[in-house]
Parts: C-alpha cells; sequence; structure tokens
C-alpha cells in the first residue's frame, strides 16, 4: 500500500503505523480498502499477512507516465514540464532499489499481522523534484549550447482530491528490523535520469506498447504521481 491511506499530513507530524486512515480521492480510498481486506482476513481467518505502506518510489524501468520519469523524458526531448498548481505539495522520495530491501527485510523479519512504512527520509516538493531534474539534464545534454531546460516548466491546473503532503514515519521498521534506506536522494535521482537516457529502446517500446502488442499512447502533459 501507500501513504494515501491516511490522507493530506500537517506540516509537523508523520503518518505512524495505526493511525486512521483518511483517504481524499477514490484512487487512494481503493488502497485503503485493500488494506482493510487483508486486515480482516488475518483476523477472521488467521492469513499470515504483512502490510507496508511505502512513499513515492522512483528508479528505473518506471512507467513514463510517471513524475520523475516523465520529466526525465520530456525535458531530454524539449518538451513542455507540467507541475500540478504551484508546485508545493509535499512528496517524501524512496529508490526502488531501497524499497525492494525493505519488503525482503518485512518478509524476513516482519511479524504476522503487522503492517510497516517504508520511505526514503527525503521530503521534497514536487517543484523542487523537477529543478532538480532540469539542473542534471542540463549536465547530460551534448551536442552544443542548450536553454536552461528550466524554462520548459509550465503550471497546470491542480487535480481534484490532489492532497498537499504524505510523510510516513519509519521508526518501527528501522528499529524492529534494521532497515534504513542507503540511496542519497541527489545520486540516485542523476543515476536514474542517466538510465533513461541510455535506454531510449526501453522507453520506446513501452510508449508505443510493443513490449505487449498493444499501443499506450502515454500523455506527455500532465504528470501520474500520488
Amino acid at each position: 500500500s501507500t501513504g494515501e491511506v491516511y490522507g493530506s499530513i500537517e506540516p509537523d507530524r508523520k503518518a505512524r503505523e495505526g493511525d486512521a486512515y483518511a483517504p481524499n480521492s477514490p484512487y487512494a480510498a481503493s488502497k485503503a480498502g485493500a488494506d482493510h481486506f487483508v486486515r480482516a482476513y488475518q483476523q477472521t481467518y488467521g492469513l499470515p499477512t504483512l502490510i507496508t505502506h511505502s512513499s513515492n518510489n522512483y528508479g528505473p524501468y518506471q512507467f513514463p507516465e510517471k513524475l520523475v520519469p516523465l520529466m526525465i523524458l520530456n525535458a531530454l526531448a524539449g518538451k513542455s514540464l507540467p507541475v500540478y498548481g504551484d508546485g508545493t505539495n509535499v512528496r517524501d522520495w524512496l529508490h526502488v532499489e531501497d524499497h525492494c530491501s525493505a519488503l525482503r527485510a518485512v518478509l524476513e523479519r516482519g511479524s504476522v499481522g503487522e503492517s510497516y512504512h517504508i520511505g526514503g527520509n527525503c521530503e521534497q516538493t514536487n517543484l523542487s523534484v523537477v529543478e532538480a531534474i532540469c539542473d542534471i539534464v542540463d549536465r547530460l545534454k551534448t551536442g552544443g549550447d542548450h536553454e536552461p531546460t528550466r524554462r520548459q516548466i509550465s503550471f497546470v491546473k491542480d487535480r481534484p482530491g490532489h492532497d498537499h503532503r504524505y510523510a510516513l514515519d519509519c521508526t518501527k521498521i528501522e528499529q524492529k528490523l534494521g532497515w534504513s534506506p542507503s540511496h542519497p536522494f541527489e545520486t540516485g535521482l542523476e543515476a536514474t535520469a542517466r538510465w533513461y537516457l541510455e535506454h531510449s529502446d526501453w522507453v520506446q517500446q513501452i510508449c508505443n506498447g510493443t513490449y505487449h502488442g498493444e499501443r499506450l499512447g502515454l500523455s506527455t502533459e500532465t504528470p501520474f504521481e500520488t
């Protein structure tokens, strides 16, 4: 699951395991409902379950509709970089390899029936993430002079039910299971940009749908970020 199930979190706190759910969109509510079904089967039938809630992921092989890869690819192509609202929405960013290592820790050492928060301890506004991507792309671009990529940033109408801040308290997984993230956001983000730059064939297959025989027609107009 994800931190979306707790709704928008106030600036002075983070969501902890056991906090009341307060999803603000049908999409988030569907995740909350899934969590409740899992918990109910554990309580009623003794199904050995574990629930994890993660913050926003980034890294290689992420679908281009998501915020980080979309901004990387649009920046490289000279396209618009659409940012919802005023760009001040806050998300915590977690490298996918850190997420995988956390899931392994939960599977190996977690207690049945418990839930665990997995975060990157790296809260950023959406605008700061896009600006960081612009600066990375400016360094990676070759073949002559280029206009600063930040000039491609545009602001678009905010979407309904767009929570302002997600934040997860990860004390439990750190203390109980000995896990913590190992990828610094700055180096992880640049490595991700380099990956997409070096894997244009994979990106093309995803965008035109040839990897499973259908054309996806992914939009480059608005990012899909939680």
